[in-house]
């Protein structure tokens, strides 16, 4: 009986061993062999796509004048106020005249004695024009030497040429006095357009500089804010598909549910470089966008972001962006793994880097593996990217997830769906 029992354990403990030596070889050949990966499916297909370029930028008027005081002096009248909406030839501000004004008495005196001066001349030339008549008549009957007639030619030409100087003198004195007159009228400010006052830099009883003299303070600005642009900044990259006419739209962010219509009408040749001098240089070109929807609570200088459509295409074949990745060529994937093969082991790796011709590509469902396909892209819009040649409508694509896309798949790989992510999608 007891050979029995010790019989019956025996066999147990030899089915338990079995068992735990069939499981550590099964856990190891399931380990040599690759998994399958879990991946998305999307399907090829045609779609209409709009290639969009994304700039930030500021909200400027069409039309702004900076206003500055032509002469200089003390504010003694200030009209408006900043946000004041005025209309062309408005009466926008007055300088203190005094200083002009004495300056005009002088001028008005000099050009006073210089026509005084005119009458004194003319009456020497008539003068010295009446001796000449009667000394040539003399001379001509041999009555006076030929140096007295000489003489009195010489004091004519000398008479006229200081009549033609005063008349000169004249001349200058009126042009000076009609300038310090256009000056004296400058003192009243005017607007020279029909707007709004968008800044107000001066004070009643401030003293200004005028730009007779420098640059001049500005006193104020007035803007039309009846027709708006959006001056933004479009990378090097993207201004080359960016073309005078292209559609676009404007955020603003003060109007954070507001989406203005714009066109562009003027692109800049001339680029503008950020961080100059640093890693983090960017060049970026200005394109003003004219807004067409018109807004009252648009101000200048606000913030905007502004999307550009530069190019639509209907009814092409398109994948998620995300499906289309980079590999090597096959054939040049089999060269570099022969080189690296027949490599001496102390061979400069420097030396030995070739450059590698990249090539976009899909994967294609092919039952439970996956076909690398090489495409061409075209235009892209947001989530999706045009597809040239390479796959046809219809055919199932791997187009996640990003790492697996990127960096795992390989031509014939094993995969599986993730019916987790397809059941989130449907839900």
């Amino acid at each position: 009986m007891a050979k029995k029992k010790s019989k019956k354990k025996l066999i147990i403990w030899l089915s338990i061993i079995s068992v735990i030596i069939f499981s550590i070889v099964a856990g190891v050949v399931m380990k040599g062999k690759p998994q399958p990966l879990s991946v998305t499916i999307a399907k090829v297909e045609k779609k209409t796509l709009t290639q969009t370029v994304t700039a930030n930028g500021k909200i400027e008027a069409e039309t702004e004048v900076k206003i500055s005081s032509e002469t200089s002096g003390e504010i003694t009248a200030l009209n408006i106020k900043e946000g004041d909406s005025v209309r062309k030839s408005s009466l926008l501000a007055r300088i203190k005249p005094d200083i002009i004004e004495s300056q005009l008495d002088q001028f008005k005196a000099a050009s006073e004695a210089s026509k005084m001066d005119i009458e004194i001349q003319k009456a020497e030339l008539e003068r010295s024009k009446s001796d000449l008549a009667r000394i040539s008549d003399l001379y001509k009957k041999e009555y006076v030497s030929k140096q007295d007639f000489d003489k009195a030619k010489t004091a004519y030409q000398v008479a006229e040429s200081q009549y033609q100087a005063s008349l000169q003198r004249f001349n200058q004195s009126k042009a000076s006095l009609s300038q310090i007159e256009k000056s004296l009228a400058r003192t009243t400010i005017y607007s020279p357009i029909a707007g709004i006052v968008t800044k107000l830099s001066v004070e009643l009883g401030e003293k200004v500089v005028g730009t007779a003299q420098m640059q001049g303070t500005e006193m104020m600005k007035i803007s039309n804010l009846n027709v708006m642009n959006a001056m933004v900044d479009v990378d090097e990259n993207d201004i080359v598909n960016v073309k005078i006419g292209d559609s676009a739209t404007v955020k603003v962010d003060a109007l954070p549910n507001k989406e203005l219509r714009g066109v562009v009408i003027e692109i800049g040749h001339s680029a503008t470089a950020s961080a100059t001098g640093s890693s983090d240089q960017v060049t970026n070109f200005k394109v003003k966008i004219r807004i067409v929807d018109y807004e009252n609570k648009l101000r200048p200088g606000m913030s905007c972001e502004s999307e550009i459509k530069t190019q639509t295409k209907e009814n092409v074949l398109s994948v998620p962006l995300q499906a289309v990745t980079m590999r090597e060529s096959s054939s040049q994937a089999e060269a570099k793994a022969t080189e690296e093969k027949d490599m001496p082991n102390n061979a400069d790796d420097e030396k030995n880097k070739k450059s590698v011709k990249m090539q976009q590509v899909v994967f294609v469902k092919d039952g439970n593996k996956v076909k690398m396909a090489v495409v061409k892209t075209g235009i892209s819009e947001k989530g999706n990217i045009e597809i040239l040649e390479g796959v046809t409508e219809g055919q199932e694509i791997v187009s996640g997830s990003f790492s697996i896309v990127s960096k795992l798949l390989q031509d014939g790989s094993d995969i599986k769906i993730d019916s987790l992510k397809i059941k989130t999608k449907k839900d």
